[in-house]
């Protein structure tokens, strides 16, 4: 019943920004943590950055501290992720991931992905 929608993906140079969207619809909402977690061609899923939804705490892998930012927007059930400093290496499909109230560490909703290209 819940749905992630990702948007804001496309094609940067290297050091420019992107910001990311998840939107979450569904009846109810009863989602205790969101992620963004990408793809590249090759190589296996990479976790980026999680936030608790209701204390807003966030966590994020060490390649892109100080870079990325993961966000929530309660009203909206959004989460947002800004991209900075884009490096060649960030290319990847980007996937929003929902982890139900009870069982935070389990991912159980994902979206469809959204591409992020970054040339040099």
């Amino acid at each position: 019943q819940m749905q992630l929608v990702e948007s804001g993906g496309g094609a940067v140079q290297a050091g420019g920004s992107l910001r990311l969207s998840c939107a979450a619809s569904g009846r109810g909402f009863s989602l205790q943590a969101m992620g963004w977690f990408r793809q590249a061609p090759g190589v296996e899923r990479e976790f980026v950055a999680r936030i608790n939804w209701s204390a807003g705490s966030t966590s994020y892998t060490d390649s892109v501290k100080g870079r990325f930012a993961i966000s929530r927007d309660n009203a909206k059930n959004t989460v947002y992720l800004q991209m900075n400093s884009l490096k060649p290496e960030d290319t990847a499909v980007y996937y929003c991931a929902g982890a139900p109230w009870g069982r935070p560490n389990e991912y159980t909703y994902w979206g469809q992905g959204t591409q992020v290209t970054v040339s040099s």
